[in-house]
């Protein structure tokens, strides 16, 4: 599956259901597990967060992601499909920037390997986030 791994927005749920059907195809696989990062309005020194704003080195996410989902497939024998979605640009509270579907023969494997594709993605892809908070000022946040 030909994958883009950034889009600029929110990931929608047509976004997401488009994945989906093509996941499900696979009659080999018999568990699906997904991971849906929403952006909170997270409350800091009485201001609260109205959107984060990302920014991607967007030439090297495409080798990371590789890496990342080159590592998940060698560590679980019985995956079939890793997906990475992540958004640039502005995202608003409530609304969805990061997206990972895994599918495996069982789903125990789905759900192992999609915490571990969460935290790689965490720990590796070269993307930043500007919260933005109701007052107009903002803070560049570190991944966590």
């Amino acid at each position: 599956m030909d994958i883009n791994y950034l889009i600029e927005g929110p990931v929608t749920s047509g976004i997401i259901a488009s994945y989906l059907e093509k996941m499900s195809a696979d009659r080999n696989a018999g568990g699906h597990s997904f991971f849906l990062g929403q952006v909170r309005a997270d409350a800091k020194d009485g201001k609260t967060v109205l959107a984060i704003e990302y920014s991607a080195y967007e030439s090297m996410v495409k080798a990371v992601a590789d890496k990342i989902i080159e590592t998940v497939l060698s560590e679980f024998e019985d995956l079939k499909s890793v997906i990475i979605i992540h958004s640039t640009g502005i995202v608003k509270a409530g609304e969805v920037s990061l997206a990972v579907m895994v599918s495996a023969g069982h789903r125990h494997q789905a759900i192992t390997a999609c915490a571990k594709t969460v935290e790689l993605i965490k720990e590796r892809l070269p993307v930043w986030k500007k919260e933005i908070f109701d007052d107009n000022s903002h803070i560049w946040r570190d991944n966590q």
